[in-house]
């Protein structure tokens, strides 16, 4: 049986160092690798591909032999919400020590909800949210077939 995937599937990004790339979402995110290869190409030299398993969707990490941008900038992120602000609010202790806070906690009501920022190791953001209902929203709006 041949499997098609359709739909959103992915956000890939360039890394300079996949394994501590893959360290910071492990930790931040609660993401794990599943799937791993090194391809010989120029583009792609090394590629993680990383989920929570909460749904099928993935982060890619490609680390090409040269690095020549990779930030979003500081509103651009990746968004994985989070189980509880207690979460959000020890995580936000860890990336604290550890330098990587980009903006400290922000309460800002329904829809947005409680939310933080972080710099993962390329500059790139990752926001841990509580509340946010993108998620909910999106299965309201849909039919899946």
């Amino acid at each position: 049986m041949n499997e098609i995937d359709v739909g959103f599937t992915h956000v890939a990004f360039v890394v300079r160092e996949l394994e501590n790339s893959i360290a910071f979402y492990e930790r931040y995110a609660g993401m794990t690798v599943v799937h791993r290869r090194e391809p010989d190409v120029p583009d792609a030299r090394k590629v993680a591909w990383l989920s929570d398993h909460t749904r099928p969707f993935a982060l890619v990490l490609v680390q090409p032999d040269v690095v020549t941008d990779t930030p979003l900038g500081n509103f651009g992120h990746l968004g994985v919400a989070c189980a509880s602000r207690e979460e959000i609010d020890k995580k936000t202790d860890m990336a604290l020590a550890e330098g990587v806070l980009r903006k400290g906690p922000v309460n800002a009501g329904d829809p947005v909800g409680y939310y933080v920022f972080f710099a993962d190791p390329d500059g790139n953001t990752l926001e841990l949210s509580y509340g946010q209902r993108v998620g909910l929203e999106v299965i309201r709006s849909s039919t899946f077939d």
